[in-house]
């Protein structure tokens, strides 16, 4: 349902929100990420084009989240990459369709605008402290460093 692009902004984007605050730059969030530097440097440039993240060049620079992670929402970083899509016509093109969606593709669209509706609802920061739930992104060399800064 999602694509290669668009696990690897969310991936981005938590790591980001995870250090928030600090810059990053790319190399450092490939390795967070496990994203190749290539492919994850256009991801950057996308997500920096839409306004969620801002890269900052020379000493102490990298990429930070322009808004607090409790302010960005997962649907926004799914729209960045590759903008969620409903079914608003019959995706077979049957005229005699017109306007209406037959029992199935409304069915699919329902769902869908669940699944829209739970993503907007989603903050970035709520993935960074699910109860029971593992560390997102997290190496166990990451974890032994966050509990020893003291941000576990």
């Amino acid at each position: 349902m999602f694509t290669q692009t668009t696990e690897y902004a969310l991936r981005a984007v938590v790591a980001l929100a995870q250090h928030h605050g600090e810059a990053l730059i790319t190399a450092r969030i490939a390795r967070l990420t496990r994203v190749p530097d290539g492919y994850l440097s256009k991801v950057l440039q996308t997500l920096a084009r839409a306004g969620l993240v801002s890269s900052r060049r020379g000493l102490h620079g990298g990429f930070t989240l322009t808004r607090p992670p409790e302010e960005i929402t997962v649907l926004e970083v799914v729209n960045a990459v590759d903008p969620f899509r409903r079914i608003e016509r019959c995706p077979l093109e049957i005229k005699e369709h017109g306007p209406n969606l037959c029992p199935l593709h409304r069915r699919l669209d329902e769902a869908l605008a669940m699944v829209e509706s739970t993503l907007a609802a989603s903050r970035i920061s709520e993935l960074l402290k699910l109860p029971g739930a593992s560390t997102p992104l997290c190496s166990p060399e990451e974890a032994a460093r966050t509990v020893q800064l003291g941000r576990s």
